[in-house]
């Protein structure tokens, strides 16, 4: 947190401060980082009176149709650039344990709801070895876990193991991640049918201490767990 101001002075002066008449990029961006990281405010109304009495001649219906037409990309971008500077780091092993997940967000904002948006999906992975978050995605859409098989791919970074659960599951798309050698650890479900003595990854069984059924369907050779 001691370097947070730093990171958005950097971020601010990546964006046009003109691109839009009335409300360009940089603001846009200034507006959504306050209302997300100031508690004391209880509402966007709250918000944009202070920034009028500042003396910041934005209302908030221009910004309410500025977010109906404007993409998320604006912030994709931030986000993706904060992570490459994330990552520069040195790695300390050649091994990475990639977890991949999506989580429900419920959206309380009345702006979302006016265009019938109450929720939105984020589905992202995680880099365990060096603690930072991958790529994400957001849909606002009602979409499979499985309908996002373009995206993962392009999010798993090198020498990983993938870690996935259930809502992953499916044959076809352990195809494709065993034709892009991606190391993986994927539960399946249990009604699946098996594929036995498959040559590209292995399926193993088990059960835990309440003989919970667990099937596992891997691509992680010995050598590289060593």
């Amino acid at each position: 947190m001691a370097s947070f101001a730093t990171l958005v002075k950097s971020i601010l002066n990546r964006l046009s401060p003109c691109d839009y008449p009335v409300l360009n990029s940089q603001l846009f961006f200034k507006i959504w980082l306050t209302y997300v990281l100031d508690q004391g405010l209880t509402s966007m109304r709250a918000l944009f009176y202070r920034l009028n009495h500042a003396g910041i001649t934005v209302d908030m219906s221009t910004f309410s149709k500025a977010n109906k037409t404007r993409t998320t990309s604006l912030f994709e971008g931030i986000y993706t650039q904060l992570m490459s500077q994330a990552q520069k780091r040195h790695r300390t092993s050649s091994m990475t344990l990639f977890p991949i997940d999506s989580t429900i967000i419920t959206l309380t904002s009345k702006l979302f709801w006016f265009y019938k948006y109450h929720q939105v999906k984020l589905l992202t992975g995680f880099d365990l070895t060096e603690n930072i978050m991958g790529k994400a995605v957001i849909s606002f859409g009602e979409r499979h876990d499985l309908s996002f098989q373009e995206e993962i791919l392009e999010m798993i970074p090198e020498n990983a193991v993938v870690i996935m659960d259930r809502g992953f599951a499916s044959w076809q798309f352990l195809e494709r991640l065993s034709e892009r050698k991606c190391s993986f650890v994927v539960r399946i479900k249990n009604n699946m049918r098996m594929k036995l003595n498959h040559e590209r990854y292995r399926v193993v069984q088990f059960f835990d201490e309440n003989q919970t059924e667990f099937r596992i369907a891997t691509k992680v050779s010995l050598q590289a767990l060593h």
